[in-house]
Order: C-alpha cells, then sequence, then structure tokens
C-alpha cells in the first residue's frame, strides 16, 4: 500500500543450501546449466535486479557481517555494499566484514596490520572460487547479491528481529531509488574495511611486475648468444671431421609432444576424478568424497610411474637449442595463462604467479 514500493519483492526459503538455491534459479531462468532437476517455479515476477541473502542463526543479532564472494572469485557490484554500508551507519548498526570489526584508528601500525589482515582473508576466499553464501550463485546470472550474516558474538550489541526488518525495508528501498542497472561503480576491487577499498587500478601493477620477470626472462634467453661448436681449422687433414657436429635447428614438431602430454595431463585432472567417483561408488564401498580423493592419489601415482626416458622426449629431442627453446615457450604459455586468469579472478591468479613465479625464473 506504500507509494514507493514499485517493485516485486520476492522471499525465499530454501533447502539443501545451495543445491535449493541453484535449482530454484535455474528453473526461474529456464535454463540447465547443472543438470539439477526441479519441478520448476510457482511463478515469476521478471527480471531480478538484486538480491539480499539472509542467515540468521538466532533471534538475537548483535552485528550484520557482510559476504562478497562469489562462484569462480566474482563480486558484487561495490554500490551494492556501499548502500549496506551507509544504511548501517545511518542506524547505528555494528557491520563487519571477515568477521573483523572496524577500527576508528587508522593511523596507527596495529590499524594497518589489521586492515592487511582483512584483505588477505578476502583474497584467499575469493581465489578458493567457492560462493561464501548463496549470494555467489545470483552472480552468475548477472545479478548483484551480497549476504548478511546476524553474529550474535559482541555481547555490547544487541539487536531484536524488528531491528532486522527494518535492516531489509531500507535497503530495498535504496534498490528501489537506482533505476536503472548497477553499473557505474567498480566489479572488481579488494576490501581493506567496508569503507575503504582497493581499485583495479592499484592491484594490478602488482600483478603485472610479477609478470613482468617472466618476460624479462624470456627477452635475456632470447637475446643470450648460443655458443656454436668449433670448427676445424684449415690445416687439419681432410678426412678428419669435426669432434662438435653442427647442431641443427628445432623444429616445431619437436615441441608437438611436451605440449600433448601437458594438455593431455591436464584434461585427465579435469574429467578423471567426475569419471572415477561414478566408477568407485558403483563397484567399491566407497563415499562420494573419498571416490574423488583416491582418484587423484591414483593420477598422482601414475603420474610418477611413468618411464624415466620421458624426459627425453620433453626436452626438445634432446638438444640443448631444443630444450632451451621448449623453457621459452613454457614461459610464455605461462606468462599468457596468469594474464588471462587474473582478469577473472585475481586472488587466484596473484597467488598462482607469487608462487610460480620464482620456480619458472
Amino acid at each position: 500500500g506504500q507509494i514507493y514500493w514499485a517493485k516485486d519483492i520476492i522471499f525465499l526459503v530454501n533447502e539443501h543450501d545451495l543445491l535449493g538455491m541453484e535449482a530454484w534459479l535455474e528453473a526461474y531462468h529456464d535454463v540447465n546449466l547443472t543438470e539439477v532437476r526441479s519441478s520448476g517455479t510457482l511463478g515469476r515476477a521478471g527480471a531480478i535486479q538484486a538480491a539480499l541473502s539472509l542467515e540468521l542463526s538466532s533471534d538475537v543479532v548483535t552485528s550484520f557481517d557482510v559476504a562478497v564472494e562469489g562462484l569462480n572469485g566474482q563480486l558484487p557490484n561495490l554500490d551494492l555494499l556501499n548502500l549496506f554500508h551507509a544504511f548501517c551507519q545511518k542506524n547505528g548498526l555494528l557491520c563487519t566484514i571477515q568477521g573483523k570489526l572496524p577500527r576508528s584508528d587508522w593511523d596507527s601500525l596495529p590499524a594497518f596490520a589489521h586492515s592487511l589482515q582483512t584483505l588477505l582473508l578476502m583474497v584467499l576466499a575469493q581465489a578458493s572460487g567457492q560462493p561464501r553464501g548463496d549470494h555467489g550463485l545470483f552472480l552468475r546470472y548477472r545479478i548483484e547479491a551480497i549476504t548478511l550474516r546476524g553474529i550474535n558474538s559482541f555481547r555490547q550489541y544487541k539487536y531484536d528481529m524488528t531491528t532486522v526488518g527494518k535492516t531489509l525495508e531500507g535497503m530495498f528501498r535504496k534498490l528501489n531509488n537506482l533505476l536503472e542497472r548497477l553499473h557505474q561503480s567498480y566489479f572488481f576491487y579488494l576490501l581493506p574495511s567496508l569503507s575503504r577499498f582497493v581499485s583495479i587500478g592499484v592491484y594490478m601493477p602488482a600483478f603485472g611486475f610479477l609478470i613482468l620477470v617472466l618476460v624479462l626472462k624470456i627477452s635475456f634467453w632470447v637475446a643470450l648468444p648460443f655458443p656454436s661448436p668449433p670448427c676445424p681449422l684449415p690445416t687439419d687433414p681432410p678426412s678428419l671431421t669435426p669432434l662438435f657436429p653442427q647442431e641443427s635447428r628445432p623444429g616445431l614438431l619437436v615441441l608437438v609432444p611436451p605440449l600433448l602430454i601437458c594438455h593431455a595431463a591436464g584434461l585427465a585432472l579435469y574429467f578423471l576424478p567426475v569419471l572415477g567417483q561414478h566408477v568407485a561408488t558403483q563397484h567399491f564401498p566407497v563415499s562420494e568424497s573419498e571416490a574423488v580423493v583416491l582418484t587423484v592419489i591414483a593420477i598422482y601415482v601414475a603420474g610418477m610411474a611413468l618411464p624415466h626416458n620421458t624426459h627425453r622426449v620433453l626436452a626438445g629431442g634432446g638438444s640443448d637449442r631444443g630444450w632451451m627453446t621448449l623453457k621459452l615457450l613454457a614461459l610464455l604459455y605461462l606468462a599468457v595463462q596468469l594474464g588471462c586468469l587474473a582478469l577473472l579472478n585475481f586472488s587466484l591468479g596473484f597467488l598462482l604467479a607469487a608462487t610460480m613465479v620464482p620456480a619458472a625464473a
């Protein structure tokens, strides 16, 4: 009956956690991404603008902890998070991120350490690729969503369910005022706190310097002159042959076997755990989680059981020049893959680059 409600509101209560939410989203959008069977939705309300996932463990709430990490490292629009933070500040509600209380002394060393710890916790959560709530599945359908968890740990603050209702109503009213899609704000960011963020223009140069190490390594190897074998002296008898035969340039066919082996191993690691899970659960008395672990162990043991002369195949035909060419190709391949991965999930790309680049260089 209020004139400011110009949008429909869907109240959704699901079971089986993420499975139930994914089944409802697929039925609502009439798609089938995960082959989850559902009986369909009871009705539709048009395109969904935003979603708020509410998780309450008690009827007494002392603070709200907000979760933003979605599936495969996706993040909601920063405006949605700013709306929640501004509403909490206006109404005196205590809100946290990564379970960390906000600090007021931002210029002190403990505050910097607190912000760094919060930032690293977000990087680890985003790099895992797992959604930290039901909101993470909405981001796949380009629906801006966050998860609000009611925490009952800080006894000095206590709110009843009326405050929770006012919070949801305030958030929906703020969303109702946004007549256009959220597109003017950031989709790539890191959060040391709710009141501050690190944009993509600040943290991407750090990743760029790591990739620059691989590029410099490639340019150094390319510029390094390869030692040519000594030629026989003119005074030597013509019947004598040189002890060091001239080494021919490696062809592209030499690099095909190691690339095929690497990609075959990647496909095996991608498909065999799922296939092994079905086979193991049908023929052996093990659970599904145990079947996946046993399959991965079997793949690892099979990799160790490869014949020892495999390095001759991987060495680019057994020549030093072929081995160096294969190294250059591997470094270039690694740099391109890490760069593409950082654009999709920066945290995962950065953690992989921080561990793989020193070893590769």
